[in-house]
């Protein structure tokens, strides 16, 4: 069982997909490790050899930001936006989207399950 970065990697997948499932690791920076170690990109993770896991496990923790320490990294500059006020700030803040997607309809993803709004009742009409 091959497991890098804290990350059990799947085992029936090629290299260049199950180095993906890494929080940090996209297809082009996988296939870039890969590359750059000589590894065949079509073989599976169950077929790596111990030798072969052990560089890709170095080369990821001494070149790539990834899992744990990316992910705060990523919260604390949210956290930065937030308190220094910017308008994306705000918009986290409030849950809404920040990249400037419409919000009348959908954005239903940040802004949670529907809440109902009573509508007006019609006014009782005098004789």
């Amino acid at each position: 069982m091959a497991r890098i970065a804290g990350i059990d990697l799947p085992k029936n997948k090629r290299t260049v997909i199950g180095l993906t499932s890494i929080f940090g690791i996209g297809k082009s920076t996988s296939e870039k490790i890969i590359e750059k170690l000589g590894i065949d990109p079509n073989k599976k993770i169950s077929n790596l050899t111990d030798d072969e896991v052990n560089h890709i496990r170095t080369e990821i923790t001494n070149t790539i930001k990834v899992e744990g320490a990316l992910k705060s990294e990523v919260q604390m500059n949210i956290k930065r936006l937030m308190d220094t006020g910017t308008y994306r700030g705000k918009r986290h803040r409030k849950g809404l989207p920040a990249r400037g997607q419409r919000t009348r309809t959908n954005s239903r993803t940040r802004k949670g399950k529907r809440k109902t709004v009573a509508g007006k009742k019609k006014a009782a009409a005098k004789k």
